[in-house]
């Protein structure tokens, strides 16, 4: 079964968010890493039910503009519109390779997988493959599938709350569980069920969450 990994958001007010929650205790965030790749960096909120919270930052705009990573074409755009908040979110697997196969014999378009990697404050480093289904970031968003390659410990500094429910707009049901291989519960028409959260599908198109 598929895990929420983590939720990403737009990088525009990233430090200010930092040191606004690391003060009042809300939110710990930590910093997380430079992408050197896609010219971002990233600061990093966990949880404790095994998922996160990314702020996605531009260091080198130039850098960001020419990348080929969707995720990285989505942030642009979404900076470009000057919005902020989250705007995608990622699902954990463990096989990725039979992810792909399930989208070539359907006839699923996609893209990747893209190979990422950072290096930690401390040094280590950490590695990780994307694979997104293709899908149109000005109007709806499909999340992408993430396989870790060496291990993402969580943090010490983990918050003590959980991130329980996203929620979704503007994708229907079927499609969702048909490209994410998932089978389908009668009594869960509306949403969808991971290992450590759900995601509730809704008309509102902007993409929230809940923690508890």
């Amino acid at each position: 079964m598929l895990a929420l990994d983590h939720i990403v958001f737009s990088g525009t007010h990233m430090h200010f968010y930092n040191e606004k929650n690391n003060q009042d205790g809300s939110i710990k965030a930590v910093k997380g890493g430079e992408h050197e790749n896609w010219g971002t960096y990233n600061y990093l909120a966990h949880f404790s039910n095994d998922c996160y919270l990314e702020w996605l930052g531009v260091s080198d705009y130039d850098k960001a503009r020419k990348s080929d990573n969707p995720l990285i074409k989505h942030l642009i755009y979404v900076l470009d519109q000057n919005k902020a908040g989250p705007f995608q979110f990622a699902l954990r697997t463990n096989q990725l390779d039979k992810y792909i196969a399930h989208f070539e014999e359907n006839n699923i378009p996609y893209q990747g997988p893209f190979y990422g990697g950072r290096d930690k404050p401390d040094g280590t480093e950490l590695k990780w493959r994307m694979l997104f289904p293709d899908y149109d970031y000005r109007k709806e968003v499909l999340p992408f599938l993430i396989e870790w390659q060496s291990p993402n410990q969580i943090s010490s500094l983990y918050n003590p709350q959980a991130i329980t429910t996203i929620n979704v707009g503007s994708i229907d049901t079927q499609k969702f569980r048909h490209i994410y291989h998932l089978k389908p519960r009668k009594l869960l028409k509306n949403r969808v069920l991971l290992q450590n959260a759900k995601i509730t599908f809704q008309e509102d198109e902007e993409l929230t969450f809940e923690l508890d």
